[in-house]
């Protein structure tokens, strides 16, 4: 896979729902562990989103991290789990700071596509549970069911052709290559999480309550009847749709 998730069709055409061994551990610049049956905070975010010199910052934050010494009865995982936490805030709060960089998703009908990309996938590839859309980034919380590439590919795929084709820019490469991900490990935690994502806009200064954020799964809480722990319904789509 290069720096630019598959470009061609639709995201039915990115490969076929089926049976997912979701315990297997992969990696490619990041250590990924991929837990069968448990909630997913992935996090995508546009190619050249983070300036070089920031890029570097994380860099040497994470070297330092490195070095540092364990924890009393902390585990080597626990302490990469606590560490990677620890450099995604940070590496959040510079995306939704960033002045500049491309912000292709500020673009009203960019960020159409995403959202109708995420909701997509729902009952067959995955169970969604939050998302939300920035300018340059994108928060999902969902429980795969089908392998965890597929449906990375599938949205980041689709969407990259379709939003380079609304601004005639055939090949551009669209998303940065890899996706950060965290597995909930409890209720508790996937309700922390999806406050964090849905209150992303409003941390960034963009709007002052959730629900004012029209890319984001919090808008449509209320006229969805969508109870947070729930899983977006499939019957839901139409009504998503209708609210763009």
């Amino acid at each position: 896979m290069g720096d630019e998730e598959g470009l061609n069709g639709g995201p039915g055409e990115c490969g076929q729902p089926g049976k997912a061994d979701l315990r297997a551990s992969y990696q490619r610049h990041l250590p990924h562990r991929v837990p069968e049956g448990f909630p997913l905070f992935l996090t995508w975010n546009l190619k050249g989103s983070l300036p070089r010199r920031i890029v570097e910052l994380l860099e040497l934050d994470r070297k330092r991290l490195e070095n540092e010494s364990r924890r009393n009865n902390e585990s080597n995982y626990e302490r990469g789990i606590r560490h990677a936490k620890m450099l995604f805030d940070k590496r959040d709060r510079c995306l939704d700071t960033a002045s500049d960089g491309p912000m292709y998703l500020k673009d009203s009908a960019a960020a159409e596509i995403v959202v109708g990309s995420i909701v997509w996938g729902v009952p067959k590839r995955y169970d969604l549970y939050a998302f939300v859309v920035m300018g340059n980034h994108v928060h999902v919380l969902l429980t795969p069911k089908v392998d965890l590439q597929v449906i990375t590919q599938g949205i980041k795929g689709y969407t990259a052709h379709e939003i380079n084709g609304l601004a005639n820019a055939r090949g551009r490469i669209f998303w940065q290559d890899e996706s950060f991900d965290h597995w909930a490990r409890d209720e508790e935690e996937i309700h922390r999480i999806i406050d964090y994502i849905e209150n992303n806009p409003v941390r960034a200064g963009l709007c002052q309550r959730t629900q004012d954020w029209p890319w984001s799964s919090a808008t449509c809480r209320e006229t969805l009847n969508w109870d947070r722990g729930q899983p977006f319904q499939e019957g839901w789509k139409a009504q998503v749709r209708q609210a763009f």
